[in-house]
């Protein structure tokens, strides 16, 4: 239980962010104009995720899952910086 918790508390944070962040980027206008309900809106996508992990079977799934899932979305932030779609 305290694997799928931390899992959810940890690799759940940077999966909220980045699910946010690239809502946030995919808004038209500029990202600038959507960061209050960027901000308003990370903590009940964290609450969502850290509640989903408890879904998992145990908590190296979780971990496996979310960890990957994080991963991918903040690589997505980063390579739509590099490709310069974004500011």
């Amino acid at each position: 239980m305290w694997a799928r918790a931390s899992a959810g508390v940890v690799a759940g944070f940077f999966l909220s962010a980045g699910i946010v962040g690239l809502v946030c980027w995919g808004l038209p206008g500029p990202w600038t104009s959507t960061i209050v309900g960027g901000l308003v809106a990370f903590f009940p996508v964290w609450m969502g995720v850290m509640g989903a992990s408890f879904a998992f079977a145990n908590g190296r799934r979780a971990w496996a899952w979310l960890g990957s899932l994080a991963v991918f979305s903040m690589g997505a932030l980063w390579g739509l910086q590099q490709l310069a779609w974004v500011a």
